[in-house]
């Protein structure tokens, strides 16, 4: 079997684990955040938001630099509404599963790197950024998101088995 194949399951569980979390983010607590140093709620889920089609960029290029020197630092969308939020997802999303179904087992392990101001952060397989800096980076910042809809006691969905508010996977 490809690895892409093997894969895509697992991407299509998570996207839509993550497009329950994001279902519920409350427009009236957008600018939430948990402490000074945190990110507001917008922030974070329009981050969950765009993460998937970083799968895009993971398969269709061989590098990414986050701050190109001499060019202006890329600024989040701008979201107002939860419909643009979930957009914006299903956007990104669609791109990232595009993106990893055609990916051949030679992409998989074509070299990528991630560059800051034109130097090297770190160069590896891109099956392993998939997994790493894609995948898990997504999984992490959905379990963030999870803490911030339990504390402003917003229901949080059951994602791989029952939650303490849905004791069931609905």
């Amino acid at each position: 079997m490809p690895m892409n194949q093997a894969l895509l399951g697992e991407f299509d569980q998570e996207i839509a684990n993550t497009r329950k979390c994001l279902e519920r983010v409350p427009e009236d607590k957008f600018s939430w955040k948990p402490h000074p140093k945190s990110g507001t709620m917008i922030w974070l889920a329009g981050h969950v938001a765009q993460l998937p089609g970083w799968a895009k960029e993971t398969f269709e290029r061989t590098e990414l630099d986050i701050a190109p020197v001499g060019q202006p630092q890329p600024q989040p969308p701008v979201l107002k509404t939860r419909k643009d939020l979930l957009d914006l997802f299903d956007k990104y999303s669609a791109a990232g599963r595009s993106a990893l179904a055609k990916a051949t087992d030679a992409d998989m392990m074509a070299p990528w790197s991630l560059l800051s101001g034109g130097k090297t952060i770190f160069t590896m397989p891109r099956i392993a950024v998939f997994r790493g800096f894609v995948m898990n980076h997504l999984i992490h910042h959905r379990a963030q998101l999870t803490v911030y809809l339990r504390l402003n006691d917003i229901p949080v969905p059951a994602l791989y088995g029952p939650s303490a508010d849905e004791g069931s996977f609905g």
